[in-house]
C-alpha cells in the first residue's frame, strides 16, 4: 500500500509535466486522456486493494520519507517566493506578507524548535478510501471533458483570449495530485505543503484569461486561502511549541482527553477556521463565486473533486474532538448560517454558475454544520453529503458549461423549453437538480438523518438555531431548484439549433448521471459496507442511522421516479395523440406562444421565474451575513485564544 499511494501522489505531478510541454492539441488530448484514465484507474485499484485487504486503518511512513520532507521543505519555501513575486508585481502586498508569515514560522521551528518524536506521516483508513475514490473518479471525469470544452471554449467563442490549455489542463494533474496527497497525509507539515499547492493552483486557475476581473477574483481567493493558511501555521506552532507533536490525529487525541484545557483545543480551532477558509463558507465565500470568471472545467474542479472538499474532509476528520465545545459551536453556527444565507441569495440570481456556486456555499455549510455537531448521525449525514454532492456539481457545472458554449448563454431565464431544443443537455441538467433536492437521492436523506441529530444535541441553542437553519435553508433550496426545473420543461418559441457539445463531454456527463443513479441503487451498501465501518473508527460504536422501513420507501421512491416514467413511455411511445393548445388567459391564437387577452389585445406569451431581488438579493443580504459570520467566529476565537493564554 506504501507503494501505491507513494504513486498516487506522484504520478499526477509528473504526469503534468506532458500536457505542460505539448502543444499539439490531438497529441496533448491524447496525453490527458490516458493521463485521466491512468488516474482513474490508479485510484480505484489503491481504494479496492485496501478494501480487500481487510479495510484496516492503515498507518505508515512514505518510502524515502527524509527525502519527500525536504521536497515539502523546499517547496514551501518556492511557492512562497512565487506568490510574494506575484503580489508585488500587482501591488498585493498584504497577500505577501500573510504567505511570508505562514511559511517562514513553521519552516523556523522545523529546524530550532524542539525535537519532534518519528510517528507516522500518512494515513490510509474509510474516509481516505471515500476520497480517493471522489479525487480519481470525479477528477479525472473532469479532465476528460476540459479537453472538449477548453477546444471550444478557445476556437468557437473566445478568439480574442490567448490559448493557455496546455497551463490549463497541467494545473488539472497539479490538482489531483495535492489533493491525493492531502487526504492521505497525517503530517500537518505535509497538509500544510499540499494546502498551499490547492490555494496557488486555484489562484492560476481563476486568473486564467488574465483579464483584470479575473486577476481581482484570483487574489482574492489566494488571500483568502493564505488567511487560512495562516491558521494552519498556527496549529503548526501550537504543535512544536505546547504539544510535541505535528501529528493531526495525535492532536485530535489530546484534545478528546483533555476537554477542558485550551491550549490543546487551540489548534482545533485553528486547523477548523483554515478549513472554513477553503470551503468557502461566510464571511470567505467571496472567493468562491469569483472563481466563475474561470473556464468551467476549473468550476466544476473547485467545486466538486477538490479545493472546498480539502475543507470539508479536514472538518469531518476535526468533528470528534469538537462534540459539545466552543470550537464545535463555532463551526455548526457558521455551517448552519452559510446554508440558510447562501440558499436565500441563490433565490435572487439568474446566472447559471452563480446559482450553483451559491448551491455549493449552501450545501458545504450543511456539512460544515454537521461536523461541528460531531455526532454518528451528522458524520453519517456530512459524509453521503460529500458523495452526492462530489456527483450532482460536478455534472450540473459540466452541463451549465455545455450550454453556455451551445446557446451563448448561461442565464437560467435563458433555459426555457431546454428539454425540447436540446433533449439530451436537458436530461442531464434535470438528473443533476434532482440529485440536489429530491427523493430519494442522498441529499434529502442527510439533511434528515442531520435534522434528526441536531434535535438531539445538549446544547439548546445551537439545536433550536440549527433546526430553524434546516428547516427554513431547505425550503429556499427546493424553492431555487423547482424553478429552475420548471424553466427546463416550460414550452419555447426558438426552434431547435445545433448542439455544438463535443463526445468527449458528453461521455463524461452521462457518466455523471450513471453514477448518480447508481449511488442511489447503492446506497444500503455504502451505509452498511463503509460509513459503518466509518463510524466504528471515528465513535467505536456502531448504530443504524437509517432504519429498514426508510430503505423500503427509497426503494418505493425509485420506482416512481423512475421505474414507472419508462414503463409509461414504453407503453405509449407509439400511440397517436393530438396536441391541444395550452390555455394562457385569453383566446388561443393558434399556437402556444401567442393569445388574445379579454380586452381583445394580441399578446405574447412570456413566462418568468420571480427572483425577490428587493427582499434576497446580494446587494440586501451579502454584507449583512459577513458581518454576522465575522462576528461569530471573531467571538469564539477570542474564547478559545484568551482561555489559552489565561
Amino acid at each position: 500500500m506504501e507503494t501505491l499511494v507513494t504513486a498516487l501522489i506522484c504520478f499526477p505531478f509528473l504526469w503534468a509535466i506532458l500536457p505542460a510541454c505539448v502543444h499539439n492539441s490531438k497529441r496533448r488530448a491524447f496525453f490527458v486522456y490516458l493521463g485521466c484514465g491512468i488516474v482513474m484507474i490508479l485510484s480505484i485499484f489503491t481504494a479496492i486493494r485496501w478494501y480487500i485487504d481487510g479495510g484496516q486503518t492503515l498507518n505508515f511512513r512514505l518510502p524515502f520519507q527524509e527525502m519527500f520532507g525536504h521536497i515539502f521543505l523546499v517547496g514551501d519555501v518556492l511557492l512562497m517566493c512565487f506568490i510574494t513575486y506575484l503580489s508585488y508585481k500587482y501591488k498585493r502586498l498584504i497577500i505577501a506578507v500573510l504567505t511570508i508569515v505562514s511559511t517562514v514560522v513553521p519552516t523556523l521551528l522545523e529546524f530550532v524548535g524542539p525535537k519532534l518524536p518519528n510517528t507516522y506521516t500518512m494515513r490510509f483508513d474509510y474516509l481516505t478510501f471515500i476520497m480517493v475514490i471522489i479525487i480519481g473518479v470525479i477528477g479525472s471525469l473532469i479532465g476528460i471533458y476540459a479537453v472538449g470544452y477548453m477546444h471550444g471554449y478557445h476556437i468557437h467563442h473566445h478568439k480574442e483570449l490567448t490559448d493557455r490549455r496546455s497551463f490549463f489542463l497541467a494545473m488539472i494533474f497539479v490538482f489531483f495530485g495535492a489533493m491525493f496527497g492531502l487526504v492521505t497525509s497525517a503530517n500537518l507539515l505535509s497538509i500544510y505543503f499540499f494546502w498551499e499547492i490547492t490555494s496557488v493552483t486555484s489562484f492560476l486557475l481563476i486568473g486564467y484569461t488574465r483579464t483584470e476581473e479575473a486577476i481581482t477574483n484570483s487574489f482574492k481567493a489566494l488571500w483568502m486561502n493564505l488567511l487560512g493558511g495562516c491558521g494552519l501555521a498556527v496549529a503548526i506552532c501550537a504543535g512544536y511549541l505546547w504539544l510535541n507533536t505535528v501529528n493531526l490525529f495525535d492532536m485530535i487525541r489530546l484534545a478528546k482527553i483533555n476537554p477542558g484545557d485550551m491550549r490543546y483545543l487551540l489548534p482545533i480551532a485553528m486547523l477548523a477556521f483554515a478549513a472554513l477558509t477553503k470551503s468557502a463558507q461566510f464571511p470567505f465565500s467571496g472567493w468562491l463565486l469569483g472563481a466563475m470568471v474561470a473556464p468551467t472545467p476549473s468550476s466544476a474542479l473547485l467545486h466538486s473533486a477538490t479545493m472546498v472538499k480539502a475543507g470539508v474532509y479536514l472538518l469531518i476528520r476535526l468533528s470528534t474532538a469538537m462534540v459539545d465545545n466552543c470550537v464545535g459551536n463555532m463551526v455548526s453556527l457558521i455551517g448552519g448560517f452559510t446554508f440558510l444565507a447562501a440558499s436565500c441569495l441563490a433565490i435572487s440570481v439568474t446566472d447559471g454558475k452563480k446559482v450553483l456556486a451559491y448551491s455549493t456555499i449552501s450545501n458545504l455549510g450543511l456539512i460544515v454544520a454537521c461536523t461541528g455537531c460531531g455526532y454518528e448521525e451528522t458524520i453519517w449525514a456530512a459524509v453521503f453529503l460529500v458523495i452526492f454532492h462530489a456527483v450532482s456539481k460536478s455534472m450540473l457545472f459540466q452541463c451549465v458549461g455545455a450550454i453556455e458554449n451551445t446557446t451563448g448563454s448561461r442565464d437560467v431565464e435563458d433555459m426555457q423549453g431546454l428539454m425540447s431544443i436540446f433533449p439530451k443537455l436537458a436530461l442531464i441538467l434535470m438528473v443533476g437538480i434532482a440529485g440536489m433536492f429530491l427523493a430519494p437521492f442522498g441529499m434529502l436523506i442527510s439533511k434528515w438523518a442531520a435534522l434528526k441529530a441536531f434535535i438531539d444535541t445538549k446544547s439548546v441553542y445551537v439545536s433550536t438555531l440549527m433546526v430553524m437553519f434546516i428547516c427554513f435553508g431547505s425550503a429556499t433550496t427546493m424553492f431555487y431548484w423547482t424553478k429552475w426545473m420548471a424553466k427546463i420543461l416550460g414550452a419555447s418559441k426558438r426552434p431547435k439549433s445545433r448542439d455544438l457539445t463535443k463526445k468527449n463531454e458528453y461521455i463524461s456527463m452521462f457518466f455523471h448521471a450513471f453514477l448518480m443513479v447508481t449511488l442511489i441503487l447503492g446506497f444500503p451498501w455504502l451505509s452498511v459496507n463503509v460509513l459503518k465501518p466509518l463510524s466504528r473508527e471515528m465513535f467505536g460504536v456502531v448504530e443504524q442511522v437509517i432504519s429498514r422501513q426508510n430503505i423500503i420507501i427509497m426503494i418505493v421512491l425509485l420506482v416512481g421516479i423512475f421505474v414507472i416514467p419508462l414503463i409509461n413511455y414504453l407503453m405509449t411511445k407509439n400511440t397517436g395523440y393530438r396536441q391541444v393548445l395550452t390555455y394562457m388567459g385569453g383566446a388561443n391564437a393558434g399556437d402556444n406562444m401567442n393569445f388574445v387577452s379579454a380586452t381583445g389585445d394580441p399578446r405574447e406569451m412570456h413566462v418568468a421565474n420571480f427572483y425577490m431581488e428587493e427582499i434576497m438579493g446580494e446587494k440586501k443580504l451579502f454584507t449583512p451575513a459577513i458581518m454576522i459570520s465575522t462576528f461569530i467566529i471573531i467571538v469564539y476565537l477570542i474564547i478559545v485564544i484568551g482561555g489559552t493564554l489565561a
